[in-house]
């Protein structure tokens, strides 16, 4: 599970998904990436989001995404809550990841 906080744009995209992928890379268990408390998205933090879907994907590794209201705003706005596998809240995470 990955807590993140402050905002997930171009500046610090390249630096998230070098440190999630590193860990990825260390195991194989699910992913709940916990976004609730991220002040701002941009469209490098959602394609740094979306090439960690499709990496997960590709190695079949079950991945949830937990989003505010902002950055859910974002991920529908683009429509990409599917794919990201956006839920409201932790306890929702871990109940799909379970299932």
């Amino acid at each position: 599970m990955f807590h993140f906080t402050g905002q997930l744009d171009a500046y610090s995209e390249k630096q998230f998904l070098s440190y999630v992928t590193d860990v990825l890379k260390a195991n194989a268990s699910p992913t709940v990436l916990d976004l609730s408390k991220i002040d701002f998205l941009d469209s490098s933090g959602l394609g740094a989001l979306v090439q960690l879907a499709k990496q997960c994907k590709d190695a079949k590794r079950s991945f949830v995404m937990v989003g505010n209201a902002r950055v859910t705003q974002t991920v529908k706005l683009v429509r990409l809550e599917e794919f990201l596998h956006l839920v409201n809240d932790l306890q929702t995470a871990f109940t799909q990841l379970a299932a």
